[in-house]
């Protein structure tokens, strides 16, 4: 079963936001085979314009999923936000099982039942194949630096993001240029 975890940013998180947040994203449980452990990380902020903005992401063991969506009506959010979840799990189901498979563990995504399988293979028909292609190839050293330099370089080099070794922690980090044009730090852990 799915747990959530809603936190709210200008909105108190009323009982009806709650249950409605908690009914549509829970129908997502019948895509997985085991999701004992899921916690769906809800985030509904409110701007001064009445705008809302819903951020969904559930980490799995094999596969995170994420939405965001911004929406002057709160529900229609969460609707449009429960839509491109599922259009995920669809176009990934495929793929995470098939490499579920081959290392020899449990799939991710449970086999709906025939009549949906049905109408799944029609939309995955109608959709232009979107296989991987990797074009290009690049290998670099890290280089030890902290963030800033970091992000100079990103910019000299005209990048959105870039990887480098954190000279404090030495481990890999990423900054990236996010789309309010600040930046972002990826710090990874063992």
């Amino acid at each position: 079963m799915i747990r959530f975890e809603i936190h709210g940013e200008n909105l108190t998180i009323t009982d009806a936001i709650r249950n409605y947040i908690e009914e549509k994203i829970g129908k997502l449980e019948r895509y997985f085979n085991d999701v004992p452990n899921a916690t769906a990380h809800v985030k509904v902020k409110t701007y001064h314009n009445s705008a809302t903005k819903i951020e969904v992401t559930i980490p799995l063991k094999n596969v995170t999923l994420r939405a965001e969506e911004r929406h002057d009506d709160l529900y229609a959010g969460i609707d449009l936000i429960n839509s491109k979840l599922e259009r995920q799990v669809r176009k990934y189901k495929t793929r995470v099982n098939r490499r579920s498979r081959n290392r020899g563990e449990q799939e991710v995504f449970a086999s709906l039942p025939e009549e949906n399988e049905a109408v799944e293979i029609q939309k995955e028909a109608n959709e232009p194949d979107n296989e991987i292609e990797i074009i290009r190839a690049k290998n670099f050293s890290l280089k030890p630096m902290d963030s800033e330099e970091a992000v100079l370089q990103m910019d000299l080099l005209g990048h959105d993001f870039f990887i480098f070794t954190d000279r404090e922690t030495d481990g890999t980090s990423i900054v990236y240029k996010r789309k309010d044009g600040k930046y972002g730090l990826i710090e990874t852990t063992e």
